[in-house]
């Protein structure tokens, strides 16, 4: 049985959020939801979770002196980092100590913080298929890695980053200096490592949100949402929709191999798997413990968006993963350097059938930065896309 507190009062359910951009403060407001008391720790002042959270604390998460001294002074019972610069290995010591509960474990936060750790886990470890790849410390080791069996075209990663930051793809040798320093650029934490994937011949990429939660007999139960479909430009989400088109086959090996990763990750709670699918053929990409920038589209598609899931299955809490109906997202950049700027045109986007907005509130715009999301639900995926994509085009971003 799950017992849930009153927030500011002694008997409160205190999470803590590593990490409270647009994804986290969804989750913040899911778990506000179920009254429990939240703290939103972020990089920078004002961060969007901090906007709506019941407590906001600043500090720089990669340093494990700063780390151990707020989850100390604040004693959460739930640590749920939500970007991957943390110090991991603090996380490990706090969790060993019973300080705290990391979600989904202190492991798996290590392990999927960056690139090396979950390629190696899945392709060596698990023996599941994955692009062919290499890990490089220098540019010549990038060119050795190319030249000795990745080939052209091939794609650079930094070992740590999000959101697309720093991965390029190179189709020649002219571009491999410029892909490595453009990684260099991009990683969150530098360390001066990339990795070199070769290029798949493959026909769509997908999210498969996976879930981890307590069953009615107290066991961990695994359950899946319906496939979410997703554009990426350089890395980074332009549009997703779900459900996305598959064979029989290949949902059933995309849900085979997340559920390989994710029982190998363990603990509870949401993760989005990234797949790789050509006719019935499946590869493994990348996997995150938390929710998924493409699974925003959720929030108008499933009965429980993504958020709810991880906030439930973090509690304890049984889940529903129905579709309710197709849907699609698309993003709104930012379209200039500022900070506080304003939106023209929302009252127009939301006369496009069937959408809705999430701005996200984030007090610094850049060209391609993230600012919002145009949602569109409908009977089928085409027209939801269509309307997304409408939609976030009547929203006009400007200098306030």
């Amino acid at each position: 049985m799950t017992t849930l507190g009153t927030p500011l009062s002694p008997s409160a359910t205190k999470v803590m959020l590593l990490g409270s951009g647009e994804l986290g403060k969804e989750v913040l407001i899911a778990l506000q939801r179920l009254g429990v008391e939240t703290i939103a720790v972020d990089r920078y002042d004002n961060a969007p979770g901090q906007q709506v959270a019941h407590h906001a604390r600043t500090i720089t998460m990669s340093d494990p002196a700063q780390l151990k001294a707020l989850v100390e002074a604040e004693r959460p019972h739930l640590v749920v980092p939500e970007i991957e610069a943390i110090a991991t290995p603090m996380l490990e010591e706090l969790e060993a100590a019973g300080t705290v509960r990391v979600i989904p474990t202190a492991r798996a936060a290590r392990l999927t913080m960056d690139r090396e750790g979950i390629r190696v886990l899945a392709a060596e470890t698990l023996g599941l298929p994955t692009s062919p790849y290499k890990f490089c410390d220098s540019l010549a080791e990038l060119q050795v890695a190319i030249d000795g069996g990745i080939g052209y075209p091939c794609i650079v990663k930094p070992v740590m980053s999000s959101s697309g930051k720093g991965q390029s793809k190179i189709d020649g040798p002219a571009d491999v200096r410029k892909a490595w320093d453009y990684a260099m650029a991009g990683g969150r934490v530098s360390h001066g490592r990339v990795i070199v994937e070769g290029f798949i011949d493959f026909d769509y990429e997908i999210t498969q949100l996976t879930v981890r939660a307590v069953g009615a007999d107290g066991q961990i139960e695994t359950h899946f949402c319906e496939p979410i479909g997703h554009v990426q430009v350089g890395g980074d989400y332009v549009e997703s929709w779900q459900p996305m088109a598959m064979a029989p086959a290949a949902i059933a090996k995309s849900r085979q191999i997340a559920q390989a990763v994710t029982d190998n990750l363990g603990g509870q709670g949401l993760f989005g798997v990234e797949l790789f699918v050509k006719g019935e053929q499946v590869w493994f990409s990348e996997v995150s413990p938390r929710p998924h920038d493409t699974g925003l589209v959720t929030l108008c598609t499933q009965h429980q968006s993504e958020f709810e899931l991880h906030a439930r299955a973090i509690l304890g809490l049984p889940v529903d993963t129905t579709l309710r109906n197709p849907g699609a997202s698309a993003v709104i950049y930012g379209g200039m350097d500022a900070t506080g700027i304003a939106f023209d045109g929302v009252d127009d986007a939301l006369r496009v059938p069937g959408t809705d907005l999430r701005l996200f509130g984030k007090p610094e715009s850049f060209t391609k930065r993230r600012m919002g999301v145009a949602l569109a639900r409908s009977a089928d995926t085409d027209t939801a896309r269509a309307n997304a994509k409408l939609a976030a085009g009547k929203v006009r971003p400007r200098a306030a």
